[in-house]
């Protein structure tokens, strides 16, 4: 087991990638604490790991409450003795940021996504540091997007949050590496399983005239195997890279375009 004996933090939890993390951690025998802004999915999520066999605790936290981020990553030292692991998965509702021609847009409209999501990543990154350096161990990391390294329309502030977070990457392990901390970023491709691209489809395909099918082969065509990527791929990685296998890893983001992206 990959990660037996482990102590984890899930962040965003309660949606598919956070879920499905939460569950692989579980699986290679962390111990899991899953939070979200809402109690319920991410309740049902810990109930699904704990009815498997695994491990795991559910709180309601908002990530972008600094406070409610201390408090509860605090709560979790007292009960399990440290951290081991930060995973952000933390999203963001795309209604309000996509679909809208970049010169037409609100300067909230476009900063809403840059803010809430280099917001949560940094507040949830600096607790677990905080945590993790007097142990000289540990692994940080999150989830970025296609759109952090290529040019997409009607995706607002999208894609310069996700290049931002994947710089934020780059910033963290500088610091904290020569701690023992590692920090890690996942770049998957579209993941029809996700709430993310349902909400793209939405926007965009079907204004195109593409049904759902469509939409689906269209992101497999993009890819070199020519199909969709599966949410167990990125947690399976997940839990690889949180993993002491991959210690030589940091200060990075991990391609897993499928071949969109070559680098």
């Amino acid at each position: 087991m990959l990660l037996k004996g482990k102590i984890a933090v899930v962040y965003g939890a309660g949606g598919a990638i956070g879920g499905a993390v939460a569950r692989a951690f579980a699986s290679e025998g962390a111990k899991v604490f899953l939070t979200g802004h809402n109690r319920a999915p991410v309740e049902a999520a810990a109930k699904d790991i704990v009815w498997a066999g695994g491990v795991a605790e559910a709180e309601a936290v908002d990530a972008l409450d600094e406070q409610a981020v201390e408090r509860h990553l605090q709560s979790v030292v007292e009960k399990a003795g440290r951290i081991d692991i930060s995973f952000n998965a933390v999203g963001v509702a795309h209604a309000a940021m996509l679909g809208v021609p970049l010169a037409k847009m609100e300067i909230g409209q476009f900063s809403l996504p840059i803010v809430a999501y280099t917001t949560s990543y940094f507040l949830t990154a600096r607790a677990a540091a905080r945590h993790m350096i007097p142990n000289k161990a540990g692994v940080i990391m999150t989830v970025t997007a296609l759109p952090a390294r290529i040019g997409t329309p009607l995706n607002g502030g999208y894609g310069p949050a996700q290049a931002a977070k994947e710089a934020l990457t780059r910033d963290l392990s500088y610091e904290l590496a020569p701690q023992g901390i590692r920090v890690v970023s996942l770049r998957p491709h579209g993941i029809p399983e996700t709430s993310t691209m349902r909400n793209l489809f939405e926007l965009k395909a079907e204004a195109s005239g593409m049904n759902w099918d469509q939409f689906q082969a269209y992101l497999a065509g993009t890819t070199h195997p020519r199909r969709v990527m599966a949410l167990d791929e990125v947690a399976n990685m997940a839990a690889f890279m949180a993993s002491d296998r991959a210690s030589g890893m940091t200060g990075t983001t991990v391609n897993l375009t499928m071949g969109a992206l070559g680098e």
